[in-house]
């Protein structure tokens, strides 16, 4: 994969473990995102569905737990 620039996540860092999500976004409508503590793995989704996800997440409908 290309040179990306990777923007972490503004929420990061709140558990005090140094991990957060990282996201960038590719010429190809699309958007990668990975876990700061494993770089190499990725996820590419359109920049839709991108969204729509953020969006469940930031409106409560998605519940997300704490890593252990």
């Amino acid at each position: 994969m290309r040179h990306l620039v990777w923007q972490k996540s503004s929420f990061s860092g709140s558990g005090g473990n140094g991990s957060c999500v990282e996201l960038a976004a590719t010429t190809h409508a699309a958007v990668c995102l990975r876990e700061s503590d494993a770089p190499a793995v990725t996820l590419t989704a359109s920049r839709a569905a991108t969204r729509a996800l953020l969006t469940r997440i930031k409106t409560g409908r998605i519940a997300l737990k704490a890593a252990p």
